[in-house]
């Protein structure tokens, strides 16, 4: 079968890719379309450290072809968006709900893939950017058989990330006010999730100025090219500052852009040693400053939320896919990505 692999130099389209079959828990899903994230590129480039060879792709969504002992929530045949969440549902930070912080789903790659009978590990315990691949059962969320695939695969990372960073992390109150620093697929999450929380001021700011119409779109009330312009909008400064970039300098710019009580929120992927600086003092008017893993979600729960909202037109997912590639133009698609001439390019099958 085909899938998108990364050898730790170079990354092929390959079509002699196997996948075992689905053990006890497990769910054996045929890949329908997969959203290239900003992560994927991050494991060529070496930003995040990643075992190689390994098959790429963490934001997919398909139709089970078979479910191991054990699996009853889904079924062959059930359309469903996968999360990169391997949690174990029986440790503390499962019971308390806090799936993204299970020390089981972290940092424990398996290898269900080989090529010439080499195992290759599965990115983010997930790896969509294949025709078939298998994960736990809780990765596999059931969604109703009316959304498009292309779109319903987005929801796996971009939406739960940024969506999920605005309800579930920073909890905006309606009528608040919001700073989102980057417009690509999270920010533009992010600002979809402060118009359905009811922020009243949504500013974006994004160097690139084509980026305005979708922007707005999205759930920004201002745009700006530079965030030299935010005092002008919120003298104050802003409730919530999302950094979406990953750029050091732009932690400590989201800190000096707080009003007081305020958060900035930490979304932006950077290398694993790089470091921000501020000065302390600044926090002492009870600002804060959080980190944020996967929009702190509960994917058996949120997707179902995100799907009901897409449903009724306040979620947009369709709008998000502004191109779709067949598996073998990943090069086409990861040069598209990293240009930022797209939202969210989808690959398919």
């Amino acid at each position: 079968m085909r899938g998108v692999v990364f050898d730790g130099k170079s990354v092929t389209v390959v079509d002699d890719l196997e996948v075992r079959d689905p053990g006890p828990g497990e769910v054996l899903v045929g890949i329908a379309a997969a959203g290239l994230c900003h992560s994927d590129l991050s494991v060529i480039d070496g930003t995040i450290p990643f075992p190689p060879p390994v098959v790429l792709g963490h934001e997919g969504a398909g139709v089970v072809e078979a479910v191991g002992p054990g699996v009853t929530h889904v079924a062959p045949g059930d359309h469903v968006a996968l999360s990169t969440l391997a949690n174990c549902g029986a440790c503390a930070d499962c019971d308390r709900g806090r799936p993204t912080m299970c020390r089981k789903a972290i940092g424990m790659p398996g290898r269900p893939f080989s090529r010439a009978g080499q195992p290759l590990y599965q990115f983010a315990s997930n790896s969509s950017f294949a025709e078939r691949t298998v994960v736990k059962a809780v990765q596999a969320v059931k969604i109703p058989q009316d959304i498009p695939l292309t779109s319903a695969a987005l929801m796996g990372c971009g939406v739960l990330t940024g969506v999920g960073a605005v309800l579930n992390r920073a909890k905006v109150g309606r009528g608040e006010t919001v700073v989102v620093i980057g417009t690509g697929g999270i920010g533009l999450n992010v600002l979809q999730g402060a118009r359905i929380a009811g922020a009243l001021t949504i500013v974006a700011v994004d160097t690139n100025p084509g980026k305005e119409t979708v922007a707005r779109r999205f759930g920004a009330t201002h745009f700006l090219a530079s965030t030299d312009g935010v005092r002008d909008i919120l003298p104050t400064g802003a409730d919530h500052v999302f950094e979406c970039v990953g750029h050091t300098g732009l932690v400590r710019t989201a800190i000096d852009l707080l009003d007081r009580h305020g958060q900035a929120i930490l979304l932006g992927m950077t290398a694993p040693k790089a470091e921000a600086s501020f000065p302390p003092a600044a926090m002492f008017l009870d600002k804060s400053i959080l980190g944020c893993r996967y929009g702190s979600s509960r994917p058996q729960k949120d997707i179902a939320l995100y799907a009901e909202l897409y449903r009724s037109g306040a979620l947009l997912l369709d709008e998000l896919v502004t191109a779709t590639y067949p598996v073998e133009e990943f090069a086409r698609a990861a040069e598209d990505a990293e240009r930022g001439k797209v939202a969210r390019g989808v690959l398919t099958f």
